[in-house]
């Protein structure tokens, strides 16, 4: 019965995954216009203006809105591949191989002994639940490396390194995937990786590293965690606006730098908190690397003081990782990410303008999709440390049978 059931859903995945990554390609094309503003316009015009700096060997310094490492470069560079599209179509076409080759490696994975399928459909059905965001960004390129990255840990320790750090040179947050990794083969390879890819680009092209302080005047984005507390302020009299800031809308204004460093704050306990468990943890199963790597991540975007939507890309391409294990105790972290992922195309690009204005549905919106990363957050960490720090409860020793001669206590 198992293996019928493993069969159909082997013949399904491929299907659901066609068909709604069809429909995501028609919308970035508009072919269909999706509802809201047009997601498509950050590669078409942002990511095109950079590619057109970046050819010439240099990176757009002058500009604001990069705020990426390095070896953004390459994504932004990588419609050059199909030199027969133009810019934004050779793009849409690179985000979709990038969803493919996510989905072959959980197929890989999840096929093999003690591994599940679970896994693949988080992404089949996650990915879409997003909108046609996900194409209109390079963070599903990052997310490809990441998932490379934790498949590739148990039995290619170097390989995992060298992944970990290609992919923390694409967007930082990859980095956080080497908490769990106990091999020094994983942490050599990433320092070696590391360094002779950041001093490549720094020896080749120019202001690789400005990124670094290109983001200390930002506000609080109006989709993040921070930002509630100023969605509720304007309705009792507050003074401050949302402008267009970095390339994001953020809120400006009285206190926002106080909310701002709370934020900063509150990542800051949440790295307490990760390096903590990775002191006391002693209990390291083959599902723990990936499990550890998805609430670090989950802990870092809830608190970030920008909750963009691509930001939840990494986690459904995470969850869809952990759930390949049939040990992995994220299945509810999972589950609640997805749901997520489901107001969050709601509140961007659906409804964004109700976002925008602070009304009743934006921040109605807003309220349920952070609150349940929150609650994802908190239960995958409780989940996390009683799997690997809490001590198991010692078996009852078996009863010993009574000697002959012997009579009971009370008898």
């Amino acid at each position: 019965m198992e293996t019928t059931g493993a069969r159909r859903s082997l013949a399904g995945l491929p299907l659901v995954w066609g068909a709604t990554r069809l429909v995501l390609l028609l919308f970035v094309l508009k072919v269909y216009v999706f509802p809201g503003p047009d997601v498509t316009s950050d590669v078409s015009v942002i990511y095109h203006g950079w590619y057109d700096v970046l050819r010439t060997g240099t990176f757009p310094r002058g500009d604001v809105t990069w705020q990426y490492p390095p070896a953004a470069a390459l994504a932004i560079l990588s419609p050059a591949l199909l030199p027969f599209l133009d810019y934004a179509t050779a793009f849409f076409v690179l985000a979709f191989l990038a969803d493919f080759a996510v989905l072959a490696l959980l197929l890989y994975a999840g096929l093999r002994s003690g591994r599940t399928l679970r896994g693949a459909w988080v992404w089949v059905a996650g990915v879409p639940l997003l909108g046609p965001t996900v194409y209109a960004r390079y963070d599903v390129m990052v997310t490809a490396v990441a998932v490379a990255a934790l498949l590739a840990g148990a039995r290619r320790p170097r390989a995992m390194g060298a992944l970990a750090a290609f992919g923390a040179l694409l967007k930082v947050w990859p980095a956080l995937l080497l908490l769990a990794a106990r091999r020094r083969s994983t942490w050599g390879a990433a320092a070696v990786t590391g360094v002779a890819l950041a001093a490549g680009f720094a020896v080749v092209m120019p202001g690789a590293f400005a990124f670094l302080t290109s983001q200390r005047d930002r506000g609080t984005e109006v989709e993040s965690l921070g930002a509630l507390v100023f969605h509720v302020a304007r309705h009792f009299g507050w003074s401050g606006e949302v402008l267009l800031n970095y390339g994001s809308m953020e809120f400006l204004g009285p206190y926002v730098d106080v909310v701002s460093m709370a934020a900063l704050a509150l990542t800051g306990l949440a790295l307490g908190w990760l390096l903590l468990w990775r002191l006391l943890a002693v209990r390291f199963e083959p599902h723990t690397l990936a499990d550890a790597a998805f609430v670090a991540v989950l802990l870092f975007t809830t608190t970030s003081r920008v909750i963009s939507p691509q930001y939840m890309v990494w986690l459904v391409g995470l969850a869809a990782v952990c759930l390949c294990f049939g040990g992995s105790r994220m299945g509810r972290p999972a589950a609640l990410v997805l749901a997520a992922a489901f107001f969050t195309v709601l509140e961007f690009p659906y409804w964004f303008a109700h976002v925008v204005a602070s009304d009743p549905l934006g921040v109605a919106l807003l309220f349920l999709r952070n609150g349940l990363l929150v609650a994802a957050s908190l239960i995958g960490a409780r989940s996390l440390w009683r799997a690997t720090v809490t001590p198991r409860p010692l078996a009852p020793l078996p009863a010993q049978p009574a000697r002959t001669g012997e009579t009971a206590v009370g008898s």
